[in-house]
């Protein structure tokens, strides 16, 4: 594959359309895996947060000016999830979404690249994000970044074990590169 200009930006209001297209089409993989019912809820959840007030960044992912790929940021685990009893208070990364005809590109690094620039200019020295087994090729790709384990943040959903993982900002070579 040839190398191709990836441009990352902060989103603008016309770009809704698109993020909910690349969200639905890069989670769609997910269901036929997931029970009807789960699929449904999931599906509602992502499209909801498209719009959600506690998004504090929302950056897009162009190749050729059409957009392939976005990440949410947030401030907190409470606004992130509504859930401040998990006491993260810096960044975290919710709904990273590449479409499928766009991955390999690197389009997923850069957008977890410019989060953790964005979080290391608001002053927070990690960046968070939850993920589940199912997810596995995105697991792979945020241990080779640098992400951690963080055992100690990870959460259930129903029966599902949603594992968090941390990067630190300052000792990371994603910021390096």
């Amino acid at each position: 594959m040839g190398q191709l200009s990836i441009n990352i930006r902060h989103s603008e209001q016309g770009d809704l359309s698109s993020i909910e297209e690349v969200l639905l089409d890069a989670y769609g993989q997910y269901e036929s895996v997931l029970p009807a019912a789960y699929w449904e809820q999931y599906k509602s959840n992502i499209l909801a947060a498209i719009n959600s007030d506690t998004t504090k960044a929302r950056l897009v992912a162009e190749l050729d000016g059409a957009v392939v790929g976005s990440v949410f940021l947030f401030d907190s685990s409470e606004l992130a999830y509504g859930n401040p009893e998990l006491d993260i208070q810096s960044p975290i990364i919710r709904l990273l979404a590449v479409s499928r005809k766009a991955r390999g590109h690197g389009v997923a690094t850069e957008l977890i690249r410019s989060s953790a620039r964005l979080a290391l200019e608001w002053g927070s020295e990690t960046l968070h994000l939850h993920t589940s087994d199912m997810m596995d090729s995105a697991v792979r790709l945020y241990e080779r970044l640098g992400f951690e384990r963080a055992f100690d943040k990870d959460l259930m959903n129903g029966e599902t074990l949603v594992k968090s993982y941390r990067l630190k900002l300052k000792e990371t070579a994603l910021l390096q590169a």
